[in-house]
């Protein structure tokens, strides 16, 4: 899981790709570095509904994972591609939940600090 802070630059509205799936794209831009970098990300199925609320302007936490795939064009050449799929979407700064888009649990592989905490004090390996 990765986690990214900055400004909405770009909200597209929602593409029916087919007739099972559906993908909603938009830029956020990252301001902690020297150089501003517009990061494009992509929300698929029930969380394009995540940025029904969020417009150009506002500080936005988006909590994304990092997906690849591999693909070959007609001509036989072979391309790879990435994106960050967003699962989680709230206001910079929202305390407990407050202001948040989005109330989903953090998913299941991912522990929470307290548990991997816990884990790592009953851990009996030696590393």
């Amino acid at each position: 899981m990765y986690k990214l802070t900055g400004t909405v630059k770009v909200v597209n509205n929602t593409v029916q790709v087919s007739e099972k799936f559906s993908k909603r794209e938009f830029v956020v831009t990252d301001s902690t570095g020297m150089y501003p970098q517009d990061i494009s990300f992509q929300a698929t199925q029930d969380k394009c509904s995540l940025l029904d609320g969020v417009h150009p302007g506002e500080q936005i936490e988006v909590s994304f994972n990092l997906r690849g795939r591999e693909w070959t064009s007609p001509q036989g050449e072979v391309k790879y591609f990435n994106t960050l799929e967003a699962w989680r979407i709230e206001k910079a700064g929202a305390n407990s939940g407050m202001g948040s888009i989005s109330n989903d649990p953090i998913p299941a592989s991912t522990p929470s600090p307290i548990e991997a905490a816990s884990s790592d004090e009953d851990d009996d390996l030696p590393f």
